[in-house]
């Protein structure tokens, strides 16, 4: 696809901005949060709205033909696919709000990786924050195919090579919780992949204008923790 295609993919076309050796430019929008830290302080506020139970009232219908011009998501989250975690839910945001990216055990590919260069060069997304979550079924998968020594059938396999160095990363401390740990550290390691990943994120990133920061969501208590 050509580049000026890819742009006009994004919607309202507002000023460009160019993004230093990568070749691509980025596209900020009106109504963004105005930082990386303001997009994470909106999603940690909506969040504390969730646990709190006092949601804003919504009308998602109201917003439909904005929508249709183009997409404006201020954030991108890298979630597990666990049908439990609902980002939009978890962070009290409207549709358009957030980019984001679901597989089970909340790993980055080159898929993900190429995806949330797609939010930051073209969208404007000011924060990438991967979410993992308690009791992840992904990463407890994992933790029982080093244990057995054994890979599971099918496709599956790839998923547990993705997730495993977090688990290895973990098992020499002997955490009490060894999910728990490797769960936080799965995040913690793909936020770093985020970060660093060049040029076009890493370039986002030297210049200040995107923070990638890890999270898990306990899905008991609805809150959820940067770690």
């Amino acid at each position: 696809m050509r580049r000026r295609g890819l742009f006009a993919m994004g919607g309202v076309a507002l000023s460009i901005v160019a993004l230093p050796r990568s070749g691509i430019t980025a596209q900020p929008f009106a109504g963004q949060a105005g930082s990386p830290d303001d997009a994470i302080r909106r999603l940690i506020e909506g969040n504390a709205r969730y646990v709190a139970n006092t949601l804003r009232p919504a009308d998602h219908a109201a917003g439909r033909a904005v929508r249709a011009a183009g997409q404006r998501p201020f954030a991108a989250i890298v979630a597990c696919s666990d049908s439990r975690v609902v980002p939009e839910l978890i962070f009290d945001q409207g549709p358009g709000d957030l980019f984001v990216i679901r597989v089970a055990g909340n790993f980055i590919n080159d898929d993900a990786l190429a995806t949330l260069e797609y939010g930051a060069a073209v969208l404007g997304i000011s924060a990438i924050m991967v979410l993992g979550h308690a009791s992840c079924g992904a990463v407890g998968a994992t933790i029982d195919s080093i244990r057995d020594n054994a890979l599971p059938p099918g496709h599956l396999p790839n998923l547990v090579n993705a997730i495993r160095p977090a688990v290895y990363d973990v098992m020499p401390g002997r955490p009490n919780d060894l999910l728990a740990a490797a769960i936080a550290e799965n995040a913690r390691r793909n936020a770093g992949k985020a970060a660093t990943a060049a040029p076009i994120l890493s370039g986002f990133h030297a210049s200040g204008r995107i923070r990638s920061v890890a999270a898990v969501y306990e899905i008991a208590s609805g809150k959820v923790e940067l770690l």
